[in-house]
């Protein structure tokens, strides 16, 4: 723990203007990250008498040993920054909103030649326009199934579309009139894209016009004695007045916005937001977080629109975001908001009408989400614990092992030997800090040596970053130095961000008995680390084995430190199989333009789009391979050599008919 004082910047050193300021821990990370109207003012706070600080404010002091700080020309250019270096650096004591699912999306691929109706989650794509999210998939597929009647729009997968146009027939959406099927050219590509663009048009509220147009098409082919059109026309009319009934109207003004409601206590806080569009609700969406700063309602105000907009722009930014308290100042939020727009951003709290019932509804919502959180925390929380003082009391720790990294190997017959580390803290997985592991000083099938080698490879990389904090002595970090050389360029990252392997672990587990465990210890003798536990965990009686002894610890099977330890053990074995499989996938992938070398992905493509195969890439002449986009004289004399040294394959046969196949897909 260190004293603020003993880093406490010289008075007069803190200018009084706008910025962004940082502090950094002894190893260098950054653990929060602030902006200020008033550097001066706002870092004079955060050294006064401790015992006057905020009990998480003073954790956080007591943490840092430094503190820099960066001007900036206005207020909007630091919220722009401190948004920056959060994605950036991922501070440990700034509040972060996780979403506690992934809401899924209606999205209209309009960047391809034929525009796609789909589900999608995960991040934002290019060419891609998205409606919601919504709270479930049925409720977009409901959706979308009503629409297809009016609007045919493609909704099949790439796989599928390419199918139907191989052999001239459309899926069964074709046949009953759901598709246009643009695949076997029942309507051109622009028509097919108006078709799309209108489908967008009345999913963003423009449903009024269409509708009206729809009634006078109706009315025209019941005058001229249609009946069946007009029949038709009546039944989209209706079946889009379904569609539009999922989504009641809830502004009368066909407001777009959206609505923000923050529900709190000391610890946590869960915020859920309604987006808003042509008056009707088409998106909801929620967090929880918890409260690691000092930060009030306002100010968790501030974080969630920074989490909502900061990747953001035009359109996606509504016209009006409605608040529950506003940030401190509000000016500078708005006009970045405004910027992220385009246009002017309206930022204000709802004070009468239907806008503050709507706010009063997603306020409910934003407080049951707190309430089910904590009710599941609570169980879940009491649980783990549990589990760790369990294995703690088992292995004879000092205390629960907070921290646990869980080793394990894979490989298919000695071949594409692959280690995996995952890692839990407080009994969850930290997949983010999951890590992979070749095989480098050995060829073949040795589980005890293997795990020796990463374990090593682990630990001296620890022994890497303390050294470079300064935290460990030069006589003893030589070895780990010197055998970590080879790979200090793919450890290093720029000062501040999180390290791969800087937090030592509490408990090591590895996947195996004795000898595993053995060995595993011996890696840590070997680097005089003493302070970290081992323990291994044999999968046939499902037994814990301690280096130096004889008999296994054997822990109830009811016991909730056993299934931890289970867990880990699953996860780490998942981890590894899942990479070895992809190595061993990519292996029998390999195709001979993979020996050439210098040629990358790109460039593959474009020779195999070029050319249409290998074998007529082989037959190819140095000039003809020179025609490829991106392929010089010298590459294209690579390519060559590289294809005649390299023998073909022996042509494919149809067992059945006893005919030579085409090598088409070579």
């Amino acid at each position: 723990m260190a004293d603020p004082s003993s880093y406490r910047p010289k008075p007069g050193q803190i200018p009084d203007s706008p910025g962004v300021y940082r502090f950094r821990d002894e190893h260098g990370r950054v653990i929060y990250v602030g902006k200020a109207k008033s550097l001066r003012q706002r870092l004079s706070s955060y050294f006064q008498d401790l015992a006057g600080l905020h009990p998480r404010t003073r954790t956080m002091v007591t943490t840092a040993a430094s503190v820099e700080w960066t001007v900036v020309s206005t207020e909007v250019e630091a919220l722009q920054l401190e948004y920056s270096w959060i994605k950036e650096y991922d501070p440990r004591f700034n509040v972060k909103y996780r979403d506690d699912k992934s809401y899924p999306s209606l999205a209209v691929t309009l960047g391809e030649e034929f525009p796609r109706v789909q589900v999608m989650r995960g991040p934002k794509k290019k060419g891609v326009r998205y409606f919601g999210p919504y709270a479930h998939a049925w409720a977009i597929r409901e959706t979308v199934d009503l629409m297809l009647r009016v609007f045919p729009v493609r909704t099949c997968s790439a796989g599928v579309f390419k199918r139907s146009a191989q052999i001239g027939r459309p899926c069964l959406l074709g046949y009953i009139g759901k598709c246009s099927a643009p695949c076997v050219g029942r309507v051109s590509p622009e028509e097919h894209r108006e078709l799309a663009e209108e489908f967008c048009d009345f999913m963003a509220g423009r449903t009024g016009a269409y509708l009206r147009r729809l009634e006078q098409r109706m009315h025209e082919a019941a005058e001229e004695m249609e009946y069946e059109k007009a029949a038709r026309l009546r039944d989209d009319i209706e079946a889009l007045r379904r569609a539009m009934e999922k989504n009641a109207v809830v502004l009368a003004d066909a407001t777009d916005a959206d609505l923000i409601a923050v529900a709190e206590d000391e610890l946590e806080a869960a915020v859920q937001i309604f987006h808003v569009r042509g008056g009707r609700v088409r998106g909801q969406r929620g967090w929880v977080t918890d409260k690691v700063e000092a930060v009030d309602t306002a100010g968790l105000v501030e974080h969630a629109l920074q989490q909502l907009y900061g990747e953001e722009s035009g359109d996606a930014v509504p016209k009006e975001v409605l608040v529950p308290a506003l940030p401190e100042p509000v000016e500078p939020v708005a006009q970045w908001l405004g910027q992220r727009r385009g246009s002017r951003v309206d930022l204000r709290i709802p004070q009468r009408g239907d806008k503050k019932d709507l706010m009063a509804t997603v306020q409910r919502n934003a407080q049951q989400a707190l309430v089910l959180h904590k009710t599941k925390r609570a169980s879940d929380l009491t649980t783990r614990s549990r589990a760790l003082e369990e294995i703690a009391e088992a292995l004879e720790l000092d205390s629960a092992p907070l921290r646990i990294e869980c080793f394990d190997i894979s490989h298919l017959q000695g071949q594409d030997v692959v280690a995996s580390m995952v890692v839990f803290e407080d009994g969850l997985a930290r997949k983010g800090e999951y890590r992979r592991f070749q095989i480098r000083s050995f060829e073949g099938q040795d589980d005890v040596r293997s795990m020796h080698e990463v374990i090593g490879r682990r630990f001296r990389r620890y022994l890497l970053e303390k050294q470079k904090a300064g935290e460990w002595s030069e006589e003893n970090a030589v070895e780990a130095v010197e055998a970590t050389e080879a790979e200090e360029e793919t450890a290093r990252t720029e000062d501040g961000r999180p390290k791969r392997f800087a937090y030592p672990p509490q408990l090591v587990v590895v996947d195996g008995g004795q000898p595993q465990v053995a060995a595993a210890r011996r890696a840590l003798d070997e680097l005089g680390i003493d302070d970290v536990a081992v323990c291994g965990l044999a999968k046939r009686l499902e037994e814990v084995w301690l280096p130096g002894e004889d008999d296994p610890v054997v822990l109830p099977r009811t016991s909730e430190g056993l299934y931890l330890l289970q867990r880990v053990r699953d996860e780490a074995h998942r981890f590894a199989i899942a990479y070895q499989r992809s190595k061993r996938t990519k292996t029998l992938r390999a195709g001979p333009l993979d020996a050439v070398p210098g040629l990358g992905e790109t460039r593959k493509k474009a020779l195999l789009k070029h050319f249409g195969s290998v074998k007529r890439l082989r037959a190819a002449t140095v000039e003809q391979i020179c025609e490829t986009p991106g392929i010089g004289r010298k590459t294209a004399e690579t390519i060559a050599a590289a294809l005649a040294a390299a023998a073909p394959p022996a042509p494919a046969v149809n067992t059945a008919t006893g005919e030579i196949m085409e090598e088409a897909g070579e």
